[in-house]
């Protein structure tokens, strides 16, 4: 399986944004945004598809060029001339692959919901028998997602694994666990890359920081 996570670090952003924010919607110059990308698929040897990522469980499938930034929260592609991209300050970025597909999947608190991981399987699955391998990358740790108790009772009543607590006690949620369990009862193999981006300093968090940029987990063929 082919596949990178970017951190903070190595780009041309500056102030909130320091340094290698890869989203165009979050207030940093465009332009360097831009910059930023070009030289991540320079790196990469292959151009980069992007999604307008809303929260929802859309799966996007895209062919072999890259096209304006689909309305998605997963992208599918069995094209091995371009890499896809899920951008996250917290939220998890979920990576697949099996023998002919690959794909990336943005899974917050609303995409495990939603299952939208399990509506990426499906469609992946539609043309690709073979197993599936799925990465996960940093994200907000059990321990820092705190919540309030509704958020709380609704999510652990559908996930009774994501249930956790801050360390003085309070609602928080291991949307990680959850995904986990998800994935490898659906038949995958999963690897967990995660560490907190909340406590890591080189990555991007919108529950610490606020105004952020966005680091980008990437899979390809």
């Amino acid at each position: 399986m082919k596949y990178s996570f970017t951190d903070r670090t190595g780009g041309l952003s500056i102030g909130a944004f320091l340094s290698r924010n890869l989203a165009t919607h979050v207030g940093d110059d465009e332009s360097t945004v831009l910059a930023n990308r070009k030289d991540l698929e320079s790196h990469l040897g292959l151009p980069i598809q992007f999604m307008d990522q809303v929260h929802g469980d859309a799966v996007a499938a895209i062919g072999w060029e890259i096209t304006s930034p689909p309305t998605a929260d997963a992208l599918i592609t069995r094209s091995p001339d371009i890499a896809l991209a899920v951008m996250v300050a917290d939220c998890i970025p979920l990576l697949l692959a099996s023998a002919k597909t690959v794909a990336a999947i943005h899974v917050g608190r609303k995409g495990l919901m939603n299952e939208v991981a399990m509506a990426t399987i499906r469609e992946i699955r539609k043309h690709d028998s073979s197993p599936i391998m799925a990465v996960i990358g940093p994200s907000i740790c059990r321990e820092c997602y705190e919540v309030s108790q509704d958020i709380y009772d609704e999510v652990s009543h559908k996930f009774p694994l994501a249930a956790s607590k801050t360390p003085s006690g309070g609602f928080a949620l291991d949307l990680s666990s959850a995904l986990i369990d998800q994935l490898q009862k659906s038949g995958v193999t999963v690897v967990d890359e995660g560490r907190c981006t909340v406590e890591d300093s080189n990555l991007y968090s919108f529950r610490r920081d606020g105004v952020t940029g966005r680091q980008v987990g990437i899979v390809w063929l």
